[in-house]
């Protein structure tokens, strides 16, 4: 008696896994559309959007803290970072007592065209999360958070990539 119902939430979990698959597809496609829409190569696109996302909650990128999130080696990032720094897309500052310490700023004119293009997706995205309770969002937070912390753990630990 138990195997429909069991069957039925294997399915929904399936559902879950591919809803999830599928979002994570489209924002990496709004990224590339971003990249083209400035005129920039996806992965500049990409860190680009590191920086400012850095920003908004509060928390700016250092050169190493951005090249672990879009996954190139320094050497690598420095590069992209003179080209986003050479169009004129970010600045790079010392705020730390310590000055060796780098921060990751977008310039004040590329904030204005992130929230042009980015705008219609926020809007999309608060007006459909607006259609939950606060406690269902509580709970989907949760749920989030919840799978986030699975990967990370399975990142951090048993998909490392080599060392030197």
């Amino acid at each position: 008696m138990e195997q429909p119902e069991s069957d039925d939430l294997e399915a929904q979990r399936d559902r879950l896994m591919y809803g999830l698959r599928a979002y994570g597809a489209n924002y990496t496609e709004f990224t590339r559309r971003f990249a083209n829409w400035l005129g920039l190569h996806s992965t500049d696109a990409a860190a680009l959007t590191e920086i400012l996302y850095a920003e908004d909650t509060g928390t700016p990128l250092s050169p190493a803290r951005l090249s672990e999130r879009v996954s190139l080696s320094s050497g690598a990032t420095t590069i992209l970072l003179n080209r986003l720094e050479k169009a004129g897309h970010i600045v790079r500052t010392r705020e730390n007592t310590d000055r060796r310490v780098v921060t990751l700023r977008s310039s004040p004119g590329i904030r204005p065209r992130a929230v042009e293009f980015f705008g219609p997706y926020s809007a999309r995205m608060t007006a459909e999360m607006s259609r939950f309770t606060p406690e269902e969002l509580r709970r989907f937070e949760d749920f989030i958070g919840r799978l986030r912390g699975g990967m990370d753990s399975l990142l951090d630990n048993e998909y490392r990539p080599p060392g030197p």
